[in-house]
């Protein structure tokens, strides 16, 4: 019977593939590849891996250990849906050339380790996530700092501040907090965003929805079907860097930055989980107490909004971020959860009452994270909740952003900035050690990278509106 090798190969030889395009994710989250010719591979590329230097991949190593190795995953080949010439992609974990151990700051190797983290711990057996990760479709951006300057500029032909512009002018723009979801020709992107979802299709992922979302200027999103976790976080990436190369070819850009658009809907991932023991839904329980949802459920709600501020240093990982975690704009900074309530950090979507479509949606996070991290820190802290039987305290069925002022006291913020959940996770990471999950350098060199290349390089700036607000002092 063949086995995945067996069937790498053969997609390379069916499909008459030229290249055969290697492809892996640094510890922030972006996609790296290099590619060799079809004709050259062979079983020996997936028992002895493929070489690389370490040391200019970011997060990785040093130079003077820079040797690494790539293992390709051959269950994760596909044909590469951009590419002009054939290409069969393949996804890689990470290695050490000495040791042959996977690599601890391999972000995927986490996701993995996670998963099995959940099987051992008598639990569950499989986590599933499904992320609704939303972007923008601009039409140009423009940005540059220097020591005398700083500007960015984005635009769209949707944009609600091109209503003035010059003829020729067909209007059909939609206004601010007004894209949900009106049909052509107010929505301009239909059939870029159709393109994108069959290309999606075409590499093996399941689309639920793609749809106009409420920003003004092209905001879209796609739903992912549930899946595992670590398949999840794949199609994730690969759903970015086809919106990215489809947008291209078209003449526009994509961006998955939180929030690029001033007083407008910023981009969440809202994600949906759920944990399964063979055919059983975990979190479903037809008599519970709230929402249909099991006891387990609830206690994996106590470990999310717990450890909330340090997961959200992996699932909402930029400064810009906290941008878009602001009051009235969906994005909610509150810990509290709720049935059907979108102000709520943890929302329980009531759509159907079935054991299938129970799960919790965590909806502070955002598309700039890296996937593989962002989803294991949402396992490892719900975990956790079951495990010590956290009480997440009584459910808020009410709009957190107009609540009373007595009322409102009772329910805490999330974090303000990046600097504060960086701090939170160094003060609460011994639930994502668990199982050798997370491994402390990696906790410390996440920390340390996101300090120094983001915190520091923006505090050290001035910004653009600080001359409205100060140069005439």
């Amino acid at each position: 019977m063949a086995g995945p090798v067996d069937d790498a190969l053969k997609l390379v030889k069916d499909t008459g593939a030229v290249a055969v395009d290697f492809k892996f994710v640094d510890l922030p989250g972006l996609w790296h590849h290099f590619s060799i010719p079809a004709s050259t591979l062979s079983e020996d590329e997936f028992t002895d891996g493929l070489g690389f230097d370490g040391s200019s991949i970011r997060g990785f190593q040093r130079i003077e250990e820079s040797d690494m190795l790539l293992m390709p995953d051959a269950s994760t080949a596909v044909l590469d849906p951009v590419c002009e010439e054939p290409t069969v992609s393949i996804i890689c974990n990470v290695a050490d050339p000495i040791t042959q151990e996977p690599y601890s700051r391999d972000p995927r190797h986490v996701a993995q380790k996670a998963e099995a983290y959940l099987q051992s711990s008598g639990v569950g057996e499989t986590s599933y996530f499904g992320p609704e990760a939303e972007c923008f479709i601009f039409d140009n951006v423009r940005f540059d700092y220097g020591p005398n300057f700083g500007f960015h500029e984005v635009d769209s032909e949707e944009g609600i501040w091109n209503s003035g512009q010059e003829a020729p002018n067909q209007g059909y723009k939609p206004r601010h907090k007004g894209g949900y979801f009106p049909v052509p020709p107010m929505d301009k992107l239909q059939d870029l965003r159709t393109e994108i979802m069959m290309k999606m299709i075409d590499t093996g992922i399941d689309v639920e929805v793609q749809h106009h979302e409420v920003g003004t200027a092209g905001q879209a999103e796609f739903d992912l079907k549930f899946d595992s976790l670590t398949t999840v976080a794949d199609k994730l990436l690969w759903y970015k860097y086809i919106a990215k190369n489809v947008a291209y070819a078209h003449g526009k850009t994509v961006t998955f930055m939180p929030k690029p658009v001033f007083e407008d809907n910023g981009s969440g991932m809202h994600t949906h989980i759920s944990i399964w023991k063979g055919d059983k839904n975990l979190f479903y329980d037809a008599s519970g107490a709230y929402a249909g949802l099991s006891q387990e459920a609830v206690w994996f709600i106590g470990g999310i909004l717990k450890h909330a501020p340090s997961v959200l240093a992996f699932a909402a990982p930029t400064t810009n971020s906290y941008k878009r975690l602001v009051p009235g704009y969906e994005a909610p900074n509150r810990l509290a959860y709720s049935q059907r309530n979108r102000s709520a950090c943890v929302r329980i979507p009531l759509y159907s009452a079935s054991e299938k479509a129970k799960r919790i949606e965590f909806r502070s996070p955002d598309p700039s994270c890296n996937p593989y991290l962002a989803f294991a820190a949402m396992l490892m802290a719900g975990l956790d909740g079951i495990h010590n039987k956290i009480d997440p305290g009584e459910p808020v069925d009410k709009d957190i952003y107009d609540l009373p002022p007595e009322e409102e006291a009772k329910v805490p913020y999330l974090p303000g900035s990046l600097e504060e959940v960086l701090l939170a996770l160094e003060e609460d990471n011994d639930y994502l050690l668990r199982g050798d999950v997370f491994t402390p350098d990696l906790v410390e060199m996440w920390v340390n990278w996101k300090r120094e290349n983001e915190c520091d390089a923006i505090h050290i700036r001035p910004h653009p509106y600080e001359f409205f607000l100060y140069f005439d002092i």
